[in-house]
């Protein structure tokens, strides 16, 4: 395995758990900043909106420029945001040291998603991008419960002083163990929208917000699930999470494997398989044994999507694939919020905590005809995925490490 893989995966997991860790101490922040629930929800919502902001915006203004210093750039970002989150004095200064540290997260996930593609046979190209999310998943097994009682007993500010030291390893990391020469510049702006033109990389794009957006309907209220309908235990949910965290590390790897070997088919074969686990989760969520064998196959089978929906939208872009990546991730932030809306409507009209599973599996289901029209229409148009190696794919695999 590249170091540099390494590295990538280390600033993937400061940059998730920045992302979820919040979570777990809203309750903290809110009653040491003087505010409602609903008022520190914000340090939620404004980071997952500067995340897709950041993710074109910040993608689009960096084309010309190498991507190893670009990432490098991005973790100081990361950096100083969670800096500021350490030592805000205020609601808004928090809020804009959270702002500041989702600036990076979409444009390192979409660059450094093409920089792991180039340090690998074209083979293994999947496969390299999900060892890179594997920060991301293992934020989620493992980051945010520790954070959590990391901020619980000795104040929420040293998670982030304990995130901010994240960051400055994951700088060093990339410093060191990234070849140079495999994070040269695109060709500029124009080439990069250029990719745009392509009808299956908006398909991609889609399917990348239904998909992840059925999920996110289903987890976004499972707490309310988990307690009013399974009967467990309040106290019990972040170890039910846990067990959620451990399905999403587990179904990155095995998906990243597998769309190696057939993209196009494995996508089909998991939103299959995420709608049929989602039809068993509500049907059956009052089952407690039943509940927890669908928490994990839930996280399985919906993260196991991100690295073969990454690299399909990769391919598709040809040889200008940073901005169509970094795009990408906020697609995956865009279905997040379709998701959450649509489960919050279901719950408002009356339907019950069961209601969002129900939601989710409907657009999963979308997300599963989507992907089964892009993938015939790439084949009848002769360019199946994946296809003849893109210029990504012919970039150096292996450089000196500057």
């Amino acid at each position: 395995m590249p170091a540099g893989l390494i590295a990538l995966a280390l600033g993937g997991f400061g940059i998730g758990l920045t992302e979820f860790v919040i979570m777990g101490l809203l309750p903290e922040v809110a009653a040491d900043f003087h505010v409602s629930e609903a008022s520190a929800g914000w340090f939620i919502s404004g980071y997952a909106l500067s995340v897709t902001v950041g993710a074109l915006l910040v993608t689009a203004a960096v084309t010309r420029l190498p991507r190893k210093p670009v990432l490098m750039g991005l973790l100081v970002l990361f950096i100083a945001g969670n800096f500021l989150s350490a030592i805000a004095d205020s609601y808004t200064a928090m809020l804009i040291g959270r702002i500041i540290a989702a600036l990076c997260h979409g444009a390192f996930f979409g660059i450094g998603s093409v920089v792991a593609a180039s340090l690998v046979a074209p083979h293994k190209k999947a496969g390299a991008i999900a060892i890179m999310f594997t920060g991301l998943t293992a934020a989620n097994v493992l980051g945010v419960p520790f954070g959590t009682l990391l901020g619980q007993n000795f104040g929420w500010r040293s998670t982030f002083w304990a995130i901010t030291a994240i960051g400055v390893i994951a700088l060093l990391g990339i410093a060191l163990m990234v070849p140079k020469a495999s994070t040269e510049p695109t060709k500029g702006l124009r080439s990069e929208l250029g990719a745009f033109k392509s009808g299956q990389v908006w398909l991609s794009i889609l399917v990348t917000i239904l998909g992840f957006g059925g999920m996110f309907g289903a987890f976004t209220y499972i707490a309310f699930t988990l307690t009013e309908v399974s009967g467990f235990e309040s106290s019990a949910v972040p170890w039910l999470l846990v067990l959620f965290g451990g399905g999403l590390f587990v179904g990155n790897f095995l998906g990243g494997k597998a769309a190696d070997k057939a993209l196009d088919k494995t996508l089909i074969v998991i939103l299959a398989g995420l709608v049929l686990v989602l039809v068993f989760f509500a049907l059956t969520a009052s089952n407690s044994i039943a509940t927890l064998v669908s928490l994990a196959l839930m996280g399985g089978f919906g993260f196991a999507t991100v690295p073969g929906l990454q690299m399909r939208v990769m391919h598709f872009a040809s040889t200008a694939p940073t901005l169509a990546s970094g795009a990408n991730i906020g697609a995956f932030n865009l279905g997040n919020a379709l998701g959450a809306w649509l489960g919050g409507v279901t719950i408002t009209a009356g339907l019950g905590y069961t209601s969002p599973i129900w939601a989710g599996a409907g657009i999963t289901v979308a997300a599963l005809v989507v992907m089964v029209i892009a993938a015939a229409a790439a084949k009848r148009g002769g360019v199946p995925a994946p296809a003849a190696a893109s210029d990504v794919e012919r970039e150096p695999r292996r450089a000196t490490v500057a």
